[in-house]
């Protein structure tokens, strides 16, 4: 693993402007007027020097914190950039957060000034101002901020650049002098791990956990380069999204382009023509899901044809596993197959894409297959935060699907049991080994990605890293021929009463292979058999039984209605047969709305917080329990 020791990640952005490519040429685009319009890296740098001139205005000094309260936008970046020309520490807080939780990150970072995206986020920091003693500054990305709060530390986005350029003359040769300073042991961020319990932690990643991940990831990726472009529309506040659509984008001289909204990924796709778009599972489920429901409406000879070019992406894929290449007579079925089939559904990834990057979350196997199919390749990975965050990653020429592929260079993973403490092996970039195996167990990780710790909790960043180094990610897995597969969260596993071992993620991934489930949350630690929390899928569910927005919005938490509950029920019992015994769910309740952040019941990364949700619930899951124990 090559990488310069010395550059920083402001760096980055000076290598592509000046050195990969030229400062006239497009950077970031954003959709304005009906299409994406691009910002030179020219513009991009002048703007940087504006803020980095207004932070040395308000006397912010290496190392201090400045925070983010925005949605995606080329304005993180550039806002972002300002800060890590001079040493700063972005402390980013996620919009979706409560009041409460807003307060608590801004006053345990120290940040001073804070960029605010919208008139909804600005009044809820203006609630919380009166307890911020350390607030200095407030930056919106709108013009009209006297509407939501008028305070004379409030500037619109327009003010404070433009006051930036101004005096940036004045403050340049201090700029410099800052920027020569920063190395890359220098704290690039605090991010904050949104946790299942209690207060979230802030954790300290350098230049050099960023750069060395990055390095150590495009060595297996291999083909991300200056000619690439992102779409970037997973939030900037966790670290995966900021390590993909920009650090690795600056890296590698590639563009990056900002979704207008989630609901508007499908047509930005198109239109934008990235060629590597970073996401997590349920994307790449609901574009499944989506195709073949257009396949079963048009029916017929067009469902005929779809499924005989399947078949032959499927056999063009067992061969692949098996190291072998098409013949002539499946060469020839592939391309036509490619032309009345697989070309369609690549246009609505724009056409140009190489491939997408799959994580924060676990992949369905049969997902994977069905892109495969049809040549369309997703690499699928696995980090923390901790970790900057990428440990490993599916080569971009040797995937093995089911698996989040191989070490990166420069980096250890070892295996732990979880009870004994053992280490069965310890696995690297160097060490595959082709057969080799190794039972189940915690996974352990070391490296120059990993954290300095938690921000201000030695306790909490001694709980997680041990003596020699290893950090303890909470998550259980194995190798399979020197690629890592990932079980389940440690603290997940349900031991029923029998003392068998239940890892519920494979157990929801199961039955979330049905497009009539949305979301479902199993139950049955120390419990004699499995239950349920189903959500069911709102675009069947209107069309099926004709429902309305009304009907989703009643205040009932539960659907009792038989037809929609024994609907959900075959698709369970179906499921059911692909799971051991002990591992299918005996009964469910139906909850009509989804598990949301709103309602405190899942975390930012979309991950339930089983405490919540069962000490919430706990009376429907212990009726449950009554009615069945008995049959």
């Amino acid at each position: 693993m090559n990488y310069d020791t010395n550059i920083t990640l402001y760096g980055l952005f000076l290598r592509a402007a000046h050195e990969i490519h030229y400062p006239q040429r497009d950077y970031l685009f954003k959709k304005e007027g009906g299409s994406f319009q691009g910002m030179s890296y020219a513009f991009c740098e002048e703007q940087i020097n504006a803020c980095s001139a207004r932070f040395v205005e308000l006397g912010l000094q290496k190392g201090d914190r400045v925070s983010f309260f925005t949605e995606n936008c080329p304005e993180y970046f550039l806002f972002d950039l300002g800060l890590q020309q001079l040493g700063l520490v972005n402390a980013s807080i996620y919009p979706t957060l409560s009041e409460n939780e807003v307060e608590f990150i801004f006053n345990d970072s120290g940040a001073q000034a804070i960029l605010v995206g919208s008139p909804f986020l600005l009044k809820k920091l203006s609630k919380a101002a009166p307890n911020l003693p350390n607030l200095k500054k407030v930056v919106t990305l709108f013009d009209d901020h006297k509407k939501s709060w008028d305070d004379p530390r409030v500037e619109s986005w327009n003010e404070f650049t433009q006051k930036g350029k101004e005096i940036y003359p004045t403050q340049k040769e201090k700029v410099k002098t800052m920027y020569d300073a920063v190395t890359q042991d220098d704290l690039a961020t605090l991010i904050y791990t949104s946790g299942t319990t209690g207060n979230p932690k802030g954790a300290m990643l350098t230049h050099k956990n960023f750069i060395s991940d990055i390095a150590s990831g495009l060595e297996l990726m291999r083909i991300v380069g200056k000619h690439d472009s992102f779409l970037s529309f997973l939030p900037l506040s966790h670290v995966y999204e900021r390590m993909c659509s920009y650090y690795l984008g600056l890296f590698a001289g590639a563009q990056t382009a900002f979704a207008e909204s989630i609901e508007k990924i499908a047509s930005n796709i198109k239109e934008f023509k990235p060629t590597i778009v970073a996401c997590v599972p349920r994307l790449l489920e609901k574009i499944e899901e989506k195709v073949k429901k257009n396949v079963e409406k048009k029916g017929g000879l067009s469902a005929v044809i779809f499924n005989w070019a399947i078949k032959a992406g499927m056999k063009r894929q067992a061969l692949s596993l098996l190291g072998r290449k098409p013949g002539m007579l499946l060469n020839l079925r592939l391309a036509v197959a490619e032309k009345l089939v697989f070309s369609k559904v690549k246009a609505a990834t724009g056409g140009k894409l190489k491939f997408f990057l799959s994580g924060g979350g676990a992949m369905q196997t049969n997902v994977a297959e069905f892109f495969a199919n049809f040549g369309i390749l997703i690499l699928e990975g696995y980090g923390l935060t901790e970790t900057s965050p990428f440990i490993s990653v599916n080569p971009y020429d040797r995937q093995r699907i089911g698996t989040v592929g191989r070490i990166g260079p420069g980096q250890e993973v070892a295996i732990q049991h979880p009870e004994t403490l053992e280490i069965y092996t310890v696995q690297n970039f160097d060490s595959f080994t082709p057969g080799f195996a190794c039972p189940e167990g915690e996974i352990l990780m070391r490296g120059p990605n990993l954290m300095k710790g938690y921000w201000n909790q030695p306790e909490e960043t001694a709980k997680v890293i041990d003596k020699d180094g290893w950090f303890h990610t909470g998550d259980i897995g194995n190798f399979q021929d020197g690629f890592l597969k990932i079980t389940d969260r440690l603290k997940n596993i349900i031991v029923n009463a029998y003392g068998k071992n239940i890892y519920p993620t494979q157990v929801e991934a199961n039955y979330l292979q049905s497009r009539r489930i949305e979301q479902i949350f199993i139950i049955g630690d120390k419990r004699d058999f499995l239950t349920a929390i189903v959500v069911p899928s709102k675009t069947e569910v209107m069309e099926i039984f004709d429902k309305n927005e009304a009907w989703f919005a009643q205040n009932e938490t539960w659907v009792s209605d038989p037809e929609i509950v024994d609907w959900i029920k075959q698709d369970i019992h179906k499921l059911s047969n692909q799971l051991a015994k002990f591992e299918r769910v005996k009964d469910f309740v139906v909850k009509r709305e989804p598990f949301s952040i709103e309602a405190g019941e899942l975390t930012p990364k979309q991950s339930v917080k089983r405490k919540v949700v069962e000490q919430k619930f706990k009376a429907e899951i212990d009726g449950m329990y009554e009615r069945t124990a008995g049959e």
